[in-house]
């Protein structure tokens, strides 16, 4: 069998044997969901396993020394996590190890606890040194390999990854906004796309479910996420990249939290649309 094909089985097998709360009418949203939600899976696998490959380099950059590879690689390779984050809550102890920020730890920075993608981003513009930043690159390693490893076997449960996307809207909308993720760096921009992207993939794979029923909302959600895509155009670096965070000035940043927002309440109806509760 291959591995996506055991990915189909394991996603149909999840949901044909799960209890849903509600009824006939619930069993049979899940059942309608079989199909988009083995394709996510699907779409979750390529881009953990593509996480692997490119934090191998970003890790072994860091390793070698090789301060300025590091940086250039550090957005770019965070795409694929943020791509999938609207299903974080699915693996929340590696959620914290991989992402989590200074803030989560008393003594911020300084917290040996600290780890992840963030501490080394703190290292290489802060700390602008790669000495003490091969353990954390090592963890990193392991927990992103760890993560890819528990795709096949992990449980997507319907009303998780439907919600998910909006969860993640009203968090980039409520607090990345502001800047605070990627605080060093400033390469915030290079998340936001992936974290639309992701949230795109979900709604999009849900597109003929809701076609069926609202296709005026699909338009207007469709021409929604279009606004988004269209503001973060003017932050292209040119180079396949954006322009730092800091060049947004309060009013970019106040424009793009209102596309945002409202992309949020979109989807913050799926749930209900698709018989989730």
């Amino acid at each position: 069998m291959t591995f996506k094909r055991a990915l189909c089985v394991g996603a149909a097998a999840v949901i044909m044997t799960m209890s849903t709360p509600g009824g006939a009418n619930a069993q049979d949203a899940s059942l309608d969901l079989v199909e988009p939600l083995a394709r996510y899976k699907i779409y979750v696998a390529t881009e953990t396993a593509k996480l692997v490959k490119d934090t191998r380099a970003f890790t072994e950059a860091i390793k070698s020394g090789d301060i300025e590879t590091a940086k250039a690689l550090y957005a770019p390779t965070r795409t694929s996590y943020e791509k999938v984050e609207p299903i974080a809550e699915l693996f929340a102890d590696l959620d914290v190890s991989i992402d989590a920020r200074a803030d989560d730890y008393e003594k911020r920075e300084a917290d040996p606890s600290f780890t992840g993608f963030h501490r080394l981003e703190y290292g290489l513009w802060e700390e602008g040194s790669t000495a003490e930043l091969r353990q954390y690159a090592d963890r990193l390693m392991a927990d992103v390999e760890e993560l890819n490893g528990r795709i096949l076997n992990l449980t997507f449960p319907p009303e998780i990854v439907v919600g998910g996307a909006a969860v993640l809207m009203e968090e980039v909308a409520a607090t990345k906004i502001s800047g605070e993720e990627d605080r060093y760096s400033h390469t915030d921009l290079w998340d936001f796309q992936a974290n639309f992207e992701g949230a795109y993939k979900i709604f999009d794979l849900l597109r003929p479910l809701l076609e069926a029923q609202d296709a005026a909302f699909v338009a207007t959600v469709e021409r929604n996420f279009q606004d988004v895509y269209d503001v973060l155009k003017h932050y292209e670096d040119g180079d396949g990249g954006y322009v730092s965070y800091l060049k947004l000035t309060d009013g970019d940043r106040t424009i793009l939290s209102a596309k945002v927002n409202t992309l949020a309440e979109d989807l913050s109806t799926l749930r209900g649309k698709l018989g989730l509760g």
